[in-house]
């Protein structure tokens, strides 16, 4: 039988009861909800709530929709409530929830794996260009998110994207989110091993089923075979990574326990080699030490990377291989370096098969339903069926022909779809911010496509890889810590002493190569209209002070406080 609220003891060990409140961790005993959302997952499984917004909210609209559905249960079915226009980043956390609440919501699409069919695609755009005020925006974990949703459309949205093969389900909530992939698992010539398989195990065994739809918070997972570490598996709670055995040949690295936030931490390697087809049941242990022994009392440590902060990996392994695997793992070596700082896949590469793959940049993951639409037409008319998404807010169109490349990246110009991004507009990331997110303290989507546009015009032959990302609020959904230049929104004074919007500057963060938090100086903060000209001060002490082939990630680390404010 598997564990629920009602029942969570059916799957996890059998540990003495205790009446200590404790964490609130099922496999010490500690079955009684601690907060409010741990009751109404106890009241009702998120699960449950699909059969409610057909048959009652969507009939009778918003105002039918009971609270701890609206703001909890829906999630599990990648619905959020919207952020109200007009409500400015000051009042963010004075408000009450109904206050913030717009009567629309975000509908995440999820994409496992980031893959895509044309048609898939094609559907996503109609959904977007007739429910959805043809917004979409390509997310840093491969999915599309719409806005606009009105609860009377759920039901006819689901029945689209199911009949293509596209789902909804545990998009959000406390649950098994997206799977990341390689987006270009199964084509790439320099692959380790190809991923797909596990990622796909795993949702048809997993994904939707109430073993695992009652976690202590969210739970993130990547998995890819690609020398590039494709996946920013550093900072998921479960990541494979792709390594070549010595004995045993290609399989995966296992790591746990990342995450960022506002207690960010770098995953741990547990030292265990996985092979593919042992992927899923090692999946289904880690997520299940996570389920029973998670923290459930605080949600602001319910996450996996505090427990496996704890425990430190050697119990971490002990526990899983003791008491969910019920054998040991093999020892195995640590992925090497990626040779190249791009990981995003973008422009012209050769696959496998000698076709090639083309990767392209819009706008800080911003597109549109009619732009969807035309890239998959673009993509069938260049001799693709297959899109993918990357956790870079990127795009890619595989399978084209050599002498359809040419055409094809034309096209995608044409469209300011570029497969040749200045860095700037291939390494900007933003969040959704306060256009549509209710955490949102400041704009994101618009400040950052605006910031590529200037960054271009007055450095146009800055030509280093460089990120930078910029987040609403101390979240990090879009990875301030990990990016070369990382901004966080915030309220800040300006010269008049006024409060507006601006962003606390984290420098020289990393992943991949030494993967390593950004520097924060102290009192640097910067207000949104003067970002362009404190990014460019800085890009050009970078530019007169690094020594050779230096990143701008290390230059940070040993410039002086004077240089990067």
């Amino acid at each position: 039988m598997a564990a629920t609220p009602q029942n969570p003891a059916a799957s996890a060990p059998r540990r003495k009861v205790s009446r200590h409140r404790g964490e609130g961790q099922w496999a010490m005993g500690h079955f009684t909800p601690l907060n409010g959302n741990e009751q109404f997952k106890k009241d009702d499984d998120g699960l449950n709530v699909r059969t409610r917004i057909e048959t009652i909210y969507s009939k009778r609209g918003f105002d039918s929709i009971d609270p701890n559905d609206l703001r909890g249960r829906m999630r599990w079915w990648g619905l959020y409530t919207q952020r109200k226009p007009g409500i400015d980043g000051g009042k963010t956390a004075i408000l009450e929830p109904e206050e913030l609440d717009d009567k629309y919501f975000m509908l995440r699409v999820r994409i496992d794996g980031g893959r895509l069919t044309t048609q898939q695609l094609r559907v996503i755009g109609e959904i977007s260009q007739e429910f959805a005020r043809g917004s979409a925006d390509v997310t840093d974990r491969q999915n599309i998110q719409l806005h606009w949703i009105r609860i009377e459309d759920v039901p006819e949205i689901w029945n689209r994207l199911e009949a293509v093969g596209l789902s909804t389900t545990e998009a959000c909530g406390d649950t098994p989110r997206v799977v990341l992939g390689s987006p270009v698992a199964g084509i790439a010539e320099d692959e380790i091993i190809d991923g797909t398989w596990a990622i796909d195990q795993i949702h048809e065994r997993y994904i939707g089923s109430k073993e695992f739809s009652n976690l202590p918070r969210k739970f993130k997972t990547a998995i890819s075979g690609s020398p590039l570490l494709d996946v920013v598996h550093e900072i998921n709670d479960v990541a494979f990574v792709g390594v070549e055995h010595p004995d045993h040949g290609p399989g995966f690295d296992l790591w746990v326990g990342g995450g960022l936030s506002t207690n960010p931490k770098i995953g741990v390697r547990l030292g265990a080699w996985v092979p593919l087809d042992e992927v899923p049941d090692v999946w289904a242990g880690v997520i299940g030490i996570f389920r029973d022994y998670g923290y459930r009392r605080l949600r602001t440590r319910a996450r996996l990377k505090f427990l496996v902060a704890d425990w430190g990996a050697e119990k971490f392994r002990q526990v899983l291989e003791d008491e969910y695997l019920k054998r040991k793992l093999v020892d195995g070596p640590a992925p090497a370096q990626p040779l190249q700082r791009w990981r995003d896949h973008v422009g012209v590469h050769r696959q496998q098969d000698g076709n090639f793959y083309v990767g392209f940049a819009p706008r800080v993951g911003r597109v549109d339903g009619t732009t969807l639409a035309k890239i998959a037409d673009l993509a069938e008319a260049h001799g693709s069926g297959r899109v993918r998404t990357t956790v870079e807010q990127k795009m890619i169109i595989l399978d084209v022909v050599e002498d359809q490349v040419e055409s094809l990246v034309e096209a995608l110009e044409a469209l300011d779809l570029t497969a040749r991004p200045s860095p700037f507009r291939r390494g900007t990331m933003a969040c959704t911010g306060i256009e549509y997110c209710k955490l949102a303290i400041v704009e994101t989507k618009a400040r950052g496509a605006s910031l590529i546009d200037e960054l271009e015009r007055r450095l146009p032959e800055f030509d280093e890889p460089l990120t930078i990302n910029l987040n609403g609020c101390p979240n990090a959904c879009a990875r301030i810590q990990v990016a070369d230049i990382g901004l966080k929104g915030q309220l800040v004074l300006n010269d008049q002493g006024e409060q507006v919007e601006g962003f606390q500057v984290h420098l020289g963060g990393a992943l991949g190569l030494e993967a390593g938090f950004g520097r924060k100086v102290r009192g640097l903060k910067v207000t949104s209209d003067e970002l362009p000209d404190y990014v460019e001060r800085v890009l050009k002490r970078f530019q007169a002070e690094r020594e050779d082939g230096e990143r701008f990630a290390t230059w940070a680390s040993r410039a002086s406080e004077e240089a990067l404010s």
